[in-house]
């Protein structure tokens, strides 16, 4: 999940990579060990699940809510964890800059592959 963001050119070459999930924040949808499809060119929608940095350095698999505004002016992301009562999101680190949330999740390819918007949450629908 450490892979860098494609910048310039590259970014619109559409790249794909794998990410695995780590925790129980993205329960029901996604579970400990999935492993994801992302793609790196794609820019996120309202109800998808990204692969974002937050300020910290840390990278995390979290559902796009709503656009939001950081504190810096800049464009950004509010992401939510879908279990809400477990993991870290914008409720504890506020918004996350556009060029922070680095790819779009497109499907779990393990254990059984299927579209990640599937079983969004109801404040996403």
């Amino acid at each position: 999940m450490k892979r860098p963001r494609p910048r310039g050119p590259a970014r619109s070459q559409g790249r794909y990579g794998m990410a695995v999930v780590h925790g129980r924040s993205m329960a029901p949808a996604l579970r400990e060990g999935d492993r994801l499809l992302v793609s790196y060119a794609a820019r996120p929608v309202v109800g998808d699940a990204v692969v974002a940095r937050f300020a910290d350095g840390t990278i995390a698999v979290k559902r796009a809510v709503e656009r939001r505004t950081t504190r810096s002016g800049r464009p950004g992301w509010w992401l939510l964890s879908d279990n809400l009562d477990d993991g870290v999101d914008s409720r504890h680190r506020g918004p996350v800059s556009e060029d922070d949330v680095l790819g779009v999740v497109l499907l779990r390819l393990w254990p059984s592959p299927r579209l990640v918007r599937v079983g969004r949450p109801e404040s996403c629908r």
